[in-house]
């Protein structure tokens, strides 16, 4: 008799670990979808981020480690617009997970749900990296979040039917706190519009559009490709006609160029997360864009 109650009650307990357990794997290619699916799955999703905030997104080994998380997740959720083009579609095919393949359910692109911005008229490699969709870096914008999060929400439910009211909740809790956090934002970086800065990389196309900054030049001569000499001399020139506050770099890239510029022009040189994790204040979403705004106003000083 006490072996039969000792076998039901490790059933009982088996079952309740059961319910417990995450009821969505969760792969994120970067770092800002791994912490937005965080907001809106809570403690129904098991999420696995594929890069960290110190990598370079374009530039990704589709490595086993990889390829053995996509065939275990339920749900890939990746930026789109080519940012991810170098690496993904091996995973995803080495991965041979048929529920997370473009255009089943298992499949979420971000970009698809916001205006992208940066459409080149010209599509040649020689022009570096190019992305012939837009600027696939849709995250320096706040307000890209607001309209992702929807649809994602939405997917997470069809995905686990059985927690749609609580996906819902957690969406309802997170578009509340992100819509005032969105307008206390603006409020504080009101001071920044209209101010000229250089960016290293064509990377805030959408944090320039948001706060109203006036993009001056950028380091590099062509979208990835490492500035020489020359052109940051070329950069000097514009300066003296254009003179700028600041020079932006994201947090996974080198500060030579950056550094080169600042010394020789005096202006400051700010270096910005980029995503969550991109340094010790962005643990989250909304660390992201309260570390984001503080650098800039003290840049702009």
């Amino acid at each position: 008799m006490k072996i039969l109650c000792s076998l039901l009650f490790a059933a009982m307990l088996d079952n309740g670990v059961s319910s417990a357990r995450a009821a969505v794997n969760v792969f994120a290619t970067v770092p800002e979808w791994g912490a937005l699916a965080e907001e809106l799955g809570g403690d129904k999703v098991k999420i696995y981020v594929a890069t960290n905030a110190l990598q370079d997104p374009h530039h990704v080994e589709a490595k086993p480690s990889l390829i053995a998380r996509a065939r275990n997740a339920d749900l890939i959720i990746a930026t789109g617009a080519e940012l991810e083009i170098g690496w993904l579609p091996l995973v995803l095919q080495q991965a041979g997970n048929p529920k997370v393949q473009p255009g089943k359910p298992g499949f979420f692109e971000a970009a698809t749900f916001v205006t992208l911005l940066d459409k080149p008229v010209r599509l040649d490699r020689a022009e570096g990296d190019v992305h012939p969709a837009g600027d696939p870096h849709i995250q320096t914008d706040p307000r890209n979040f607001a309209r992702i999060a929807t649809p994602l929400a939405a997917r997470f439910a069809e995905i686990d039917p059985e927690n749609a009211a609580y996906y819902q909740e957690r969406y309802k809790a997170f578009a509340d706190r992100w819509a005032a956090s969105i307008a206390k934002w603006g409020t504080e970086a009101a001071p920044l519009r209209g101010v000229p800065v250089l960016v290293q990389h064509k990377a805030f196309t959408y944090l320039i559009a948001w706060l109203g900054l006036k993009e001056i030049a950028a380091l590099e001569p062509k979208p990835g490709i490492e500035p020489t000499t020359a052109h940051l001399s070329e950069v000097l020139a514009i300066l003296q006609r254009q003179p700028a506050k600041m020079v932006l770099r994201a947090a996974y890239q080198s500060d030579r160029a950056s550094q080169w510029i600042a010394e020789r022009t005096k202006i400051n040189a700010v270096t910005l997360p980029f995503t969550v994790g991109g340094d010790a204040a962005a643990k989250d979403l909304y660390g992201l864009f309260d570390d984001t705004v503080d650098r800039l106003l003290k840049g702009a000083q």
